[in-house]
């Protein structure tokens, strides 16, 4: 995990260095000017067309994330996998402190191509390689474990802190669509997918009791995800992006999917 903070704080001092690309760029330019009262040469500014391909550097998106349980808690794997009482074993075991259970995805470096242009829409393909990072808050007082097998317990002691994350090595795939509803004001909005593979799980539990305690393991979860995503905003002003996981989290047992929402700083 030093490694990804350290990722995190690299993109963000970068963020704060590189001031976000426009979809036109102003360049000097030298002119002829000839008049009654001088004749000589002298800069002007003019308008770059942007290219078909370029490279965008650092997006950033900062969200919240839950769970869309698919579970049945009567099969007799989910049963099974959750070591506890028979009236705890359903959706609610894996309530949340929605406020704090953040997403947070990192994009060093995304490549876009624009595949249509008109005066009033343009079209772009864009594809790069982040990280996408889950972070779950919980309620109760609930603990995965590893040992002797995979499930979820019901801890013996209150947490005031109890956390679940997850660090997904992720590729994006995106439709990115531009459409001019002012002069100088463009509509965002676009679709795509992105495939990743778990790097980091881990849980991290604080408690008068023990201390802060953290443990890195698989707990059950599958090594690869897949997202479907979405985007909306206006360029240079705000833009909102939202992920859904069609994947199921679990490799077995049970049927939880995440999805986020949040505020994208950065892109095209």
């Amino acid at each position: 995990m030093k490694l990804i903070y350290s990722l995190l704080a690299a993109t963000l001092l970068s963020g704060a260095a590189i001031a976000q690309e426009k979809t036109e760029k102003e360049k000097k330019s030298m002119a002829i000017v000839i008049s009654p009262d001088e004749v000589g040469i002298e800069k002007t500014d003019e308008k770059k067309e942007e290219k078909t391909f370029e490279m965008e550097y650092v997006m950033f998106d900062l969200g919240i994330n839950s769970i869309h349980d698919k579970t049945d808690y009567t099969s007799t794997e989910a049963k099974n996998f959750l070591k506890v009482e028979n009236t705890a074993k359903n959706q609610y075991l894996f309530s949340q402190r929605t406020a704090k259970a953040v997403n947070v995805n990192i994009w060093p470096v995304m490549a876009k191509w624009r595949v249509a242009k008109g005066k009033n829409q343009k079209v772009y393909l864009s594809s790069g390689l982040g990280l996408q990072i889950y972070n779950f808050r919980f309620n109760k007082n609930i603990s995965y474990v590893s040992e002797p097998n995979p499930g979820v317990i019901m801890d013996s002691i209150n947490f005031s802190k109890n956390k679940l994350g997850i660090t997904y090595l992720s590729v994006p795939l995106m439709a990115t669509f531009k459409t001019r509803v002012s002069s100088k004001t463009w509509l965002v909005y676009g679709v795509g997918v992105t495939g990743g593979y778990r790097i980091d799980s881990w849980t991290k539990q604080k408690s008068t009791e023990r201390g802060k305690d953290k443990n890195h393991d698989k707990f059950n979860f599958a090594d690869f995800n897949t997202c479907l995503t979405a985007e909306i905003g206006l360029s240079g002003y705000f833009r909102l992006y939202g992920s859904y996981q069609v994947t199921a989290l679990h490799e077995n047992a049970l049927d939880q999917h995440p999805f986020a929402i949040g505020i994208r700083l950065g892109g095209m």
